[in-house]
């Protein structure tokens, strides 16, 4: 690469990284907010200033293990190339745009994973793959929404058990108070989880460059940056997916939005500390149908589930082809 283009576009890669960043907070800030406001606990402003405030502070509670995993786990580093992440970055903004538009809780996370893989085998094949990493993730897409609904079921019932001699308004009131604190958790969980995925690219793409020298690690302005820039997308939030999240699928009242929440923050919290990149999209939405279910089956809208369901299926191929058109059209103006 000519030296004389390797800053400029070094920085402008970053940029795009960010933006991504923030594109995820403005995404996913239904995960961490929609049950809040669907229960009427928080006014929607409130709610999101709430849940930008604790995705910031996130890196203060997690190590790094999501973004080694994203940095090195998923294509081999040394396939890496501006080319590469430039692809990864638009395969997942594209895709993450087309279901923000289209109001489809879609997997932030799983766009950006689904985009490398296809910026990174569209360069160097089916050996630039690192399928442990793969593996552990794609296994996460199917398993994060069925613990998250089990989990959830589960809280409800026990709930329930406990709460079962209380008079329903003094229960509700104290449920209105849990469910600041659970928001609080899921929130933490969400910003420890998702940030990490563009600290990990943005580490990477440094790593590539030679400019963390031998051993791969994700400096502190990196940290710092992604948990800001997703915060910051978070307090935009994204009103179309708040709506689906919170009321579409089923009505929530403060009880349940309060254990959703808990049993969101507990697997999101997991993984996190388990170095897995999960999707808070599937966490929350799991934990959503949970809650309704134990209520009745019928009080989901399995119509609703089902769509996001296929959106889940889809998202990760659907970027990893936009990924790998982005890649060849950079070679071929290169």
């Amino acid at each position: 690469m000519d030296p004389t283009l390797a800053f400029p576009l070094l920085v402008a890669l970053i940029g795009v990284a960010l933006l991504f960043d923030f594109l995820n907070g403005l995404h996913d800030a239904a995960n961490s907010i929609a049950t809040v406001v669907s229960t009427r606990v928080l006014r929607p402003h409130i709610a999101v200033a709430w849940a930008a405030f604790f995705n910031f502070i996130a890196f203060l509670f997690f190590g790094l293990h999501v973004a080694e995993t994203v940095g090195k786990g998923i294509v081999d580093a040394s396939v890496i190339d501006p080319s590469v992440i430039f692809g990864a970055l638009m395969g997942a903004i594209s895709w993450n745009i087309i279901t923000w538009a289209a109001g489809i809780p879609s997997s932030s996370s799983h766009a950006l994973i689904g985009g490398l893989l296809g910026a990174g085998v569209a360069k160097a094949g089916l050996s630039a793959v690192i399928w442990n990493g793969v593996t552990k993730t794609t296994v996460a897409i199917f398993l994060s929404p069925t613990l998250g609904l089990l989990l959830a079921l589960l809280l409800v019932l026990a709930s329930s058990w406990v709460f079962r001699r209380v008079n329903a308004p003094f229960a509700d009131r104290i449920f209105r108070k849990l469910q600041l604190v659970s928001a609080a958790l899921y929130s933490l969980g969400h910003g420890g989880n998702d940030a990490q995925k563009t600290m990990g690219i943005i580490a990477v793409l440094l790593f590539s460059q030679g400019l963390l020298g031998d051993t791969f690690y994700v400096p502190f302005w990196v940290v710092i940056s992604a948990q800001a820039a997703m915060g910051l997308g978070t307090l935009f939030g994204g009103w179309r997916i708040v709506h689906t999240m919170g009321s579409k699928i089923t009505r929530l009242t403060p009880h349940q939005g309060f254990c959703a929440e808990s049993g969101g923050a507990i697997m999101l919290f997991s993984a996190t500390w388990l170095g897995i990149p999960v999707s808070t999209t599937h966490t929350i939405t799991g934990c959503i149908v949970g809650v309704g279910a134990a209520r009745r089956a019928s009080a989901v809208r399995w119509g609703v589930a089902g769509n996001i369901v296929i959106a889940w299926v889809v998202t990760l191929p659907s970027a990893a082809l936009i990924g790998a058109g982005f890649y060849m059209l950079t070679t071929l103006v290169a």
